[in-house]
Parts: C-alpha cells; sequence; structure tokens
C-alpha cells in the first residue's frame, strides 16, 4: 500500500507559502503537511505546525519524516535591518531548512528565489539569493526545482510601496523585457505556487532552474 506523502513547508504564512499550502491541500494523495517557522498557517486537520526559530529547524525536524520539501522563506533589508540579518534569512536559514528536510528524507526540495541570482552578482541581494541556490545544489537531492521569477503580482499581507508601484508598470515594462531580459519579467504568485506543486509532482531528476516563462506555463499545466 502506497504511504501518504508528506510535505515540509518552511515560510507558510508569507505571499507564496499560503497560496502552495492550498495547492498541496487540494492534491487528491491526501498530502499531509509538516509547517516550520514562527508564524503558525490557518489551522487544518492535514497541517501539523511546529513553532521554532530558524536556528532550531534541525533540531526540531530530526524527529520527522517527509517525501518533499517546499522553501518559501525570504525578507527585506527593510524587515531585517542589516545585510548580516537579511543573509542570515535568505541564505543561511534557507539552507538550515534544506539540510534538515534531507534528514528528514525529502528526495524532492523545492525552492523561491529570484531572476538573476548567483554567486557572483554585485547586487547583495542577488549575490545571497544565488550563494543559497548554491548550497542547495551542492546538497544533491535526487530532484531540485528552483524558481526564479523576476517581480512578484499578486496581493500581500503587507504593505510594500516599491512593489505596488512596480505592479503597476509591470505590464508595459514586460513587454520591453525581451531576449536575455526575458528572465526579469513579472510573474504572478500565484503562478510561482502552482509551479511549485506542479515541479514536486514531476520531480524531474537534478537541479532545475525555472525563469518566469517556465513558471507561467507550469503553472498553466496544473
Amino acid at each position: 500500500m502506497k504511504s501518504t506523502p508528506v510535505a515540509l513547508l518552511a515560510g507558510s504564512t508569507g505571499a507564496v507559502g499560503r497560496r502552495l499550502l492550498t495547492h498541496l491541500l487540494a492534491r487528491p494523495d491526501g498530502t499531509r503537511i509538516i509547517s516550520v517557522g514562527r508564524r503558525a498557517p490557518p489551522p487544518h486537520s492535514r497541517i501539523e505546525h511546529i513553532p521554532a526559530d530558524l536556528a532550531e529547524f534541525p533540531a526540531v525536524l530530526a524527529a520527522k519524516g517527509c517525501t518533499e520539501a517546499f522553501c518559501c522563506l525570504g525578507t527585506t533589508m527593510k524587515q531585517a535591518g542589516s545585510e548580516a540579518a537579511f543573509r542570515a534569512v535568505d541564505r543561511d536559514g534557507v539552507v538550515l531548512f534544506a539540510s534538515a528536510a534531507q534528514a528528514a528524507g525529502a528526495v524532492f526540495f523545492g525552492l523561491v528565489s529570484a531572476a538573476g541570482a548567483s554567486p557572483a552578482a554585485r547586487n547583495f541581494y542577488l549575490r545571497t539569493k544565488g550563494e543559497a541556490e548554491a548550497e542547495i545544489e551542492s546538497l544533491d537531492f535526487a530532484s531540485t526545482a528552483i524558481m526564479q521569477p523576476g517581480l512578484l503580482r499578486g496581493s500581500r499581507e503587507e504593505f510594500r510601496l516599491g512593489e505596488r508601484l512596480g505592479q503597476g508598470v509591470a505590464p508595459l515594462l514586460d513587454r520591453l523585457l525581451i531576449g536575455g531580459l526575458s528572465r526579469y519579467r513579472s510573474v504572478a504568485i500565484e503562478s510561482v505556487a502552482a509551479a511549485l506543486d506542479h515541479a514536486a509532482r514531476q520531480a524531474v531528476p537534478g537541479v532545475q532552474r525555472y525563469g518566469p516563462g517556465d513558471i507561467e506555463t507550469m503553472a498553466r499545466d496544473c
């Protein structure tokens, strides 16, 4: 008898994480979800929430078993307050969660990163995201899906003026981003969540990176 899949999820109360939860709960196989983090998602019979700070992830997940893991962790420089605090979440926290998920048995790992992420990037934000990607790749999951969206379109719980203004001009700007610049096009938050679920169900071997066009296509195929 086939066992019920178990998904670990970090960042379940964020913009992408909340929408991903909806997709996971809609699966016909009855996937169970273990959410880990400071804030708990809305209660559900198939969701177990473990309250924990980033540094506690390895310890609190040590006794858990899972088949897949999704990392939707992320902060902003304004929220973090410093480069060191930002790096502690978007690189160190991501890696801690990934390592704990692998120890718990995850064979698939899905990560929300950013367009242009690279360990060699001059921009601090993109360099940090790229360093996290490199660390995840080195863990050698059987299947890794890294989403690299541009600006995320959609409602959020917190108000971000810069993103709100960016969303307003995104439809026009996207038309100008052609060729190699197309990887910076905006993507609907819902599409990123749907693409993560799709990637986990497909579980393509190796490390796969998906840009805006790939993400929208995968979301339509769900």
